[in-house]
């Protein structure tokens, strides 16, 4: 691949966010030096910050060649993009999709491009690791970067470069984007796999590039945690609501942690009731233990913690979307 290949097309790198002053202006000169490399425009979607993250994006535009600032009265990440992409995508082919709350390789943008004109990929994903600073953040970084915390997602585990049904969002052909209607709006959460979903459905290709991958920042404590993965559950739940899909094994078994501690009440009227609540228990807490003996890693026993959280939100959220009568009528 040369680099005029690479700088011929136009990428649209669009940045959604919601209260990320802390992050922004370091992410914003990061990605500076790409969007003369590959011809790019970068655009912040602010969902309605009060933190200062609009003033931040505002000022910085006024100094940044080719950046643009939206306001997404919607505020959720699915309207940010659609948005920028109903207002620049016509005169970009690309559409690179970066998170606020991560870290990414200064060739990041670079890397997607090539793989996307190499491959002729309509989207390209990428592995997602996870870093914490602060001890629940850590532990719950060893949680998500682990078989307990992730079930063997390619995408959290890492793996080589290979077509894929889903992965973390990166680049996407803005022309695939816009002949399947973009994002789905009415997802909050889980918007990226209904996408997938439905791209694939109609014929496009994805393809998960091991040439490079980006560094997420999760929770850092327990209840932004539990409302995060609450609101991945209700996600999911929608896409296969939507879809009439099946979940997978590996999204079969944190499923039923939900009915299972609700089951563990009845241990007042029988033992046998609390026993399927206990083995997820020590068996979570065994991998734990395994992690800080095994691996010597000492935040193991936390981790497992945070892993019971996230399986347990995830459930919760899911059955909470399935129960709710007013979904018996999903927009198809």
């Amino acid at each position: 691949m040369t680099v005029d290949a690479a700088a011929s097309v136009r990428c649209l790198i669009v940045i959604p966010c919601l209260n990320e002053a802390r992050y922004l202006e370091p992410l914003v000169r990061q990605l500076e030096p790409t969007l003369s490399d590959l011809n790019a425009t970068l655009v912040i979607v602010d969902g309605g910050s009060t933190d200062g993250t609009r003033e931040i994006a505002r000022r910085l535009a006024a100094t940044v060649p080719k950046m643009r600032v939206l306001d997404n009265p919607k505020r959720i990440q699915s309207a940010a993009i659609n948005l920028a992409v109903d207002m620049f995508g016509v005169e970009h082919d690309y559409l690179i999709r970066i998170d606020a709350h991560g870290t990414y390789p200064q060739d990041y943008c670079r890397v997607l491009v090539e793989d996307a004109l190499e491959t002729g990929a309509d989207s390209v994903v990428v592995a997602m690791q996870t870093v914490g600073f602060g001890t629940f953040q850590k532990a719950t970084a060893v949680a998500q970067n682990s078989v307990l915390g992730n079930g063997g997602a390619k995408h959290r585990a890492g793996a080589q470069s290979h077509w894929a049904d889903h992965g973390h969002h990166a680049l996407m052909r803005i022309a695939a984007f816009r002949a399947v209607g973009g994002y789905d709006e009415t997802f909050t959460a889980n918007e990226d796999a209904e996408y997938d979903y439905r791209l694939q459905q109609a014929g496009y290709r994805i393809w998960m590039t091991a040439r490079t991958s980006m560094i997420y920042y999760p929770r850092a404590s327990a209840l932004p945690l539990f409302k995060q993965y609450f609101g991945y559950g209700r996600g999911r739940a929608r896409n296969f609501l939507k879809h009439r899909s099946r979940p997978s094994l590996r999204q079969l078994l944190p499923l039923m942690v939900a009915p299972v501690a609700a089951g563990a009440f009845l241990a007042a009227l029988t033992w046998i009731a609390a026993v399927p609540f206990v083995l997820w228990a020590v068996a979570c807490m065994g991998y734990g233990a395994w992690m800080a003996l095994g691996q010597r890693n000492p935040y193991g026993p936390l981790a497992a913690v945070s892993a019971m959280i996230m399986h347990f939100a995830w459930s919760a959220g899911f059955w909470r979307e399935v129960l709710d009568i007013r979904q018996r009528r999903v927009p198809a």
